[in-house]
């Protein structure tokens, strides 16, 4: 399974703080950095475009604000941030243009990822910058972020770039080399888990707590982005960052864990449409649309009976029978305004309708899930 890191077309690389900064003096481990960008540029040699999801931030502002050695309050952290965050661009910036690559900064948060628009905004940039040659590395927008800074959102946040970008794989460089049956450093019996084909309740069982000093992950985070990620249909491994090289020592067969992606791209999006999004609206159709939807169709305007909601092309809504009940959700092609115009009218009556020419389908059923 390992070299199948080679085969990859697209990969993203989350590293966390405990491996990026020193945690006794809070300062920027170089020489790891700069092995790391080494690693990238043998991906690149190779073809394959790679995303870098960094944290190390906050870490990284702790002595230069004088914030070393306590815990710190929200404020503090966003401040932290702020201040941290030109370092970590500075420094990735610098240790990729020593391998001849160019790195782009963006700043996200989970939101991001979540809302319609800056999803498909932040989808088009990254995959510009990897179009032009570049090495895109996201940090956590942490100096705005309230709520968004929390335990694990960092290896949540790399599931979903991947899985925003259509990614293969995705490679979460840890503190361990992979996954097993129960804590190694309290169970000396513990079994490492090459491979994990499917995330059942007792694969999910086996996460721990976070892990002490500045990292915010732990085994339980990296294994719900386990979830985003093969659903979204990449592979993900959990391999160890301590030494030297670690992608390099991955594409040669180290120790690590794999968990196989889903084998069926259309229902791991469906499954993203179902439980990643916002609702923002509601779409009440007939009888007949609910069984034409029961029965794999689109949703045409002619169907439905009744729009309910503020909502832009793009945005996701709920679908819902006469009786109220819902029925599946879907991806508008319509904004709320334009779907009032063309309820209950046939398809090509759209043109008359609107002034202008759209799509036959107010949901298409490649952007439509089911709710049974």
């Amino acid at each position: 399974m390992t070299n199948r890191l080679a085969e990859a077309r697209c990969v993203v690389i989350k590293i966390g703080s405990a491996l990026l900064v020193d945690a006794k003096n809070a300062e920027l481990r170089h020489h790891w950095l700069s092995t790391v960008c080494e690693d990238i540029a043998r991906l690149r040699a190779q073809g394959t475009d790679v995303v870098v999801v960094s944290s190390g931030a906050i870490a990284l502002a702790r002595v230069r604000l004088g914030l070393i050695g306590r815990r710190l309050r929200l404020d503090e952290k966003q401040a932290a941030a702020s201040v941290g965050q030109i370092q970590l661009a500075q420094a990735w910036s610098a240790a990729l243009a020593l391998q001849n690559l160019t790195a782009g900064q963006l700043l996200l948060t989970p939101g991001d990822t979540e809302d319609r628009e800056r999803h498909l905004n932040a989808r088009a940039t990254l995959r510009t910058l990897l179009d032009l040659g570049c090495v895109p590395v996201i940090n956590e927008n942490d100096a705005i972020a309230t709520t968004e800074i929390r335990f694990g959102d960092n290896d949540r946040l790399a599931a979903r770039v991947a899985q925003m970008i259509g990614a293969d794989t995705l490679v979460l460089l840890s503190d361990i080399d992979g996954l097993y049956t129960a804590d190694p450093r309290l169970d000396p019996t513990a079994e490492h888990l090459p491979v994990v084909d499917a995330l059942t309740e007792s694969i999910m069982a086996m996460g721990g707590a976070p892990p002490p000093g500045y990292s915010s992950g732990g085994m339980h985070t990296k294994l719900l982005a386990a979830q985003i990620a093969t659903r979204a249909g990449a592979r993900m491994a959990i391999a160890s960052g301590l030494s030297p090289h670690p992608i390099s020592t991955l594409l040669d067969d180290g120790r690590c864990t794999w968990f196989l992606a889903s084998e069926d791209a259309g229902s791991a999006r469906k499954r993203w449409l179902a439980g990643a999004l916002q609702t923002k609206g509601r779409v009440t159709v007939d009888q007949g649309a609910a069984r034409a939807l029961l029965n794999g169709s689109s949703l045409l305007p002619a169907g439905v009976k009744a729009i309910e909601g503020v909502f832009a092309q793009g945005d996701l809504v709920v679908i819902l029978d006469e009786e109220g009940h819902e029925i599946g959700r879907g991806l508008t092609a319509y904004d709320a305004e334009d779907s009032r115009k063309i309820a209950g009218h046939r398809s090509e009556d759209i043109t008359r309708c609107l002034g202008h020419s759209g799509r036959d389908e107010l949901i298409h059923r490649d952007d439509l899930v089911l709710i049974r």
